[in-house]
């Protein structure tokens, strides 16, 4: 494949790309690439927002590039203040160091092992002397630093900003001159600390990495991105059930997008699909099951896909079932009674005693008229109270004490 063909598959859906032809004419005079992603283990699941990032690293190994995965076990510890209004508390190195060892696996779900190099920033960043601090400092201006909107942003309103966190980039950069990095990819909220990296490449006699930065997608809610902080995640290790659930329940305004950043659809393929939703020619649903199917099988295969497929229609597609409805999140057994006081489909303990014995309370289709019932956190269930209220409950097998 030529530069520029690689160049032109490269760019797909990327958001920022310093610069196109800076890549294009390190492909031409160096032929493969080092290609860097940093992630910090700062919790132990990857979720289908960093599959973004990763997707677009597989392609650059498909092309024959080298991805250096930096697991930054050392910058874990200071906190990325990226979007941040306030200073990140500090992981300790053995929080940092169990992470890790999930975030290693999981990466390989979509990154080939064979061509990846994977590093921790701990191997150079806890060797520097403090006076190599002090040099590395050295190289950029607080200036520079408060023209970042979080950091100017805190900086207006009197919110304190430690001096660690003006560390953060410095040490992010420092990264890529320790890897010799031609390439760095990041969500566009990285794009500050990717800047960062070019300067300090500069300052120690490096050519520049590019910069690339690919789209950050919002959670099933639909309005924040998704993050494990805000519960609307999905995570890479979510059973094929329950990952499937989540993706059915994301807006109809996601779906096309989700399709370019996180599926092999061709592209026509997905232009069809936007075509024909904004003719209101096929129904949304349809094609979100396309979608929930392909993600659900990368992740855990075809028949773990086809049964998700099938639990999906049975216990959601059943007509006195409505489209939407909240979503409970459970990561412990709930008992049937303290369960409908918590989301509030019953005031009270005694008013949900009440709706259990008196037959009102359905799971799966089947009445509950044990109150000692409970709910575990194992699957994807419809809890039904009364005729109109419906919950999807995310865990939830039902057993009787």
């Amino acid at each position: 494949m030529t530069p520029e063909e690689q160049v032109k598959i490269l760019k797909r859906n990327v958001v920022d790309l310093i610069s196109e032809e800076e890549l294009l004419d390190r492909i031409k005079r160096k032929g493969k690439l080092r290609v860097k992603l940093g992630v910090d283990p700062s919790r132990p699941d990857l979720h289908l927002g960093h599959a973004v990032v990763l997707r677009k690293l597989r392609e650059f190994q498909d092309l024959g590039h080298t991805v250096v995965l930096i697991i930054g076990d050392f910058t874990a510890r200071i906190g990325d203040p990226s979007g941040r209004n306030e200073t990140r508390p500090m992981l300790t190195k053995e929080e940092v160091l169990e992470n890790a060892k999930t975030y290693q696996e999981q990466a390989f779900k979509i990154l080939d092992p064979e061509r990846t190099e994977l590093r921790f920033n701990g191997e150079w960043l806890d060797r520097m002397t403090f006076a190599d601090v002090i040099v590395l400092a050295s190289k950029y201006t607080v200036a520079r630093m408060l023209e970042r909107d979080d950091f100017a942003k805190r900086f207006k309103e009197g919110i304190p900003i430690a001096v660690s966190e003006f560390l953060y980039p410095l040490a992010q950069a420092y990264d890529s001159v320790a890897i010799q990095a031609d390439v760095e990819l990041g969500g566009t909220d990285q794009l500050f600390n990717l800047l960062v990296g070019r300067k300090i490449q500069e300052e120690y006699g490096q050519e520049p990495q590019i910069v690339m930065t690919m789209p950050i997608i919002e959670g099933t809610d639909g309005k924040l991105k998704m993050s494990k902080s805000y519960g609307n995640y999905i995570a890479f290790n979510d059973p094929p059930e329950e990952m499937y659930g989540k993706l059915m329940s994301i807006p109809d305004e996601l779906i096309i997008k989700y399709m370019h950043l996180l599926t092999n659809i061709p592209e026509e393929v997905i232009e069809e699909y936007e075509k024909k939703m904004k003719e209101k020619t096929i129904n949304p649903r349809d094609v979100k099951m396309v979608l929930a199917y392909e993600i659900t099988r990368f992740f855990h295969g075809e028949e773990n896909a086809k049964k998700a497929q099938e639990q999906f229609v049975k216990v959601f597609q059943k007509k006195e079932i409505p489209d939407e409805m909240p979503v409970v999140e459970i990561s412990q057994d709930k008992n049937i009674v303290d369960l409908l006081v918590e989301i509030g489909a019953a005031s009270s303990k005694s008013e949900a005693k009440r709706l259990v014995s008196q037959g009102g309370v359905y799971i799966d289709g089947e009445r509950i008229e044990d109150i000692k019932f409970t709910v575990e956190p194992d699957g994807e269930r419809v809890l039904r109270v009364g005729k109109r209220k419906f919950y999807r409950i995310s865990g939830g097998e039902t057993k009787k004490l």
